[in-house]
């Protein structure tokens, strides 16, 4: 212990400062010592009763009191500490609007608003928000009150400087959607951005589904492009209602647009989608929509760039279209047209997306020089058409590294693949210099996957993963 926690032992006056373990005092010199603060101490161990002592010298004079904790009880305990807090007018006033929300009970919740304000109880943003999420929840085109005492209160969050949220402008852009103002619904959307908000997916719904209501296209338009900007994704109920709005306003490109989006982001459409896909077949728009003569080339250069079955070159050909429902045979073949479902791929674009954010992951944690070599060798020798992880190959079902399990997959890849190239096999340097790998027919297999510009072995340290 140093100094200034205990006396030193060798101190002739040890024994005598060292009566109760509940206060030490530091020996700082010849003839002077100075007291501690209270030290806390095990009950077992707290001392019966206290002592104080007052010793002068010619050099100082120090007063010392040696207590136990016992006697001092000026520090309010922490359960009263803790039940003050949770007995503030903050704090009730927050648990009575809660309950309040799970009841769905407006008028008490405006009641106790009221009552908070009339006694200068301080309202917080989440205050705000569940009496806003209320008045929004409730109101409508015909309820004036509702909508009144929303834009009330949420003006006075403004007087009272408290900061909104994602959660304030959503409730507020519902209140101006069931006040049938999509406009000013829109505006609060963009409003949240000089507050450094992103907007999520349920801000945009009382704008988009306002102006859609509306017939308001371009208005809908600029609401969609809006979330693209801001990587929103759009959902079914979004697309459906864009769908809708396109088709009535016989906006053909648009339909279009919207029908793929739709393809590619909802994975199984819901009966109310499924109508208003057959709608925009059977209508007389739809069969005046295509093109009477097309790049056949184009075409399938654009199934191939759009990973097949989707070509994105338009409406192509005129005429009624034919609409029925059927059901697709275990192996993909259309009951009604005899023919089958072809193979789609993800586009060049997400392609090349996925490609750049593994990549980057891959820069961030791996030794950076590692992968970027890599790269460059890949740019080299690939591309490939397909991509072997060795070491999960080589010990599927085997105790032991099995290089014929591997070599076995290896030339079956090398049959299928159409410009008769074989695959990528990835190893790790370990696999490929150590252990089974010195084998003369395993040294011999990897040599020819190596000239081959086939293998490539990941140095130590790395995940071959990557």
């Amino acid at each position: 212990m140093t100094h200034r926690m205990a006396l030193i032992k060798t101190s002739p006056l040890f024994h005598l400062f060292c009566k109760t373990p509940s206060a030490l005092s530091s020996y700082t010199g010849p003839n002077c010592f100075k007291s501690l603060k209270p030290i806390m101490i095990h009950p077992k161990f707290q001392p019966q009763n206290t002592f104080s002592m007052t010793k002068t010298t010619n050099l100082c004079t120090t007063s010392a009191i040696l207590q136990g904790p016992s006697s001092s009880s000026s520090a309010v305990p922490h359960k009263s500490r803790k039940k003050a807090r949770s007995e503030s007018p903050e704090i009730l006033l927050r648990f009575k609007l809660d309950q309040c929300s799970k009841r769905g009970d407006l008028g008490e919740a405006l009641r106790i608003y009221d009552e908070a304000r009339a006694d200068n109880v301080p309202l917080s943003v989440h205050h705000y928000n569940v009496l806003l999420y209320l008045c929004s929840a409730r109101s409508n085109s015909s309820d004036d009150i509702s909508l009144e005492k929303g834009f009330q209160i949420f003006k006075q969050m403004g007087l009272d400087n408290v900061v909104p949220n994602e959660a304030t402008f959503t409730s507020a852009a519902r209140l101006a959607a069931a006040k049938e103002d999509p406009e000013m619904a829109f505006d609060l959307v963009k409003k949240m951005e000089s507050y450094g908000i992103v907007p999520k997916l349920r801000s945009y719904g009382p704008a988009l589904f306002g102006f859609c209501k509306k017939s308001m296209a371009d208005k809908a338009f600029e609401v969609d492009a809006h979330m693209v900007e801001n990587g929103v994704l759009a959902e079914e109920e979004e697309l459906l209602t864009l769908l809708r709005l396109s088709s009535e306003e016989n906006l053909v490109e648009k339909t279009y647009e919207f029908m793929h989006r739709m393809r590619s982001t909802v994975r199984q459409v819901s009966e109310e989608t499924a109508g208003a896909m057959e709608d925009w077949f059977k209508s007389e728009t739809a069969a005046d929509a295509g093109l009477k003569n097309w790049d056949v080339e184009k075409v399938k250069e654009g199934m191939v760039k759009g990973g097949g079955g989707w070509h994105g070159q338009g409406w192509l050909g005129k005429g009624k279209w034919s609409v029925v429902r059927t059901e697709m045979q275990e192996n993909g073949v259309c009951h009604s047209c005899g023919e089958k479902l072809v193979c789609i791929d993800i586009d060049p674009k997400e392609t090349e997306n996925f490609a750049n954010s593994v990549a980057k992951l891959a820069c961030e944690r791996e030794v950076r020089a590692d992968f970027v070599k890599f790269q460059e060798w890949l740019a080299k020798h690939g591309p490939f058409d397909a991509v072997i992880d060795g070491a999960n190959l080589g010990l599927i079902n085997q105790k032991h590294f099995s290089f014929q399990q591997l070599k076995h997959v290896v030339n079956q890849l090398h049959q299928m693949s159409k410009s008769n190239r074989l695959p990528l096999v990835i190893l790790h340097r370990s696999r490929v210099f150590g252990g089974p790998a010195q084998y003369p027919n395993n040294k011999k297999l990897l040599e020819s996957w190596r000239n081959a510009g086939a293998l490539y072995a990941t140095p130590p340290g790395s995940n071959d993963d990557w």
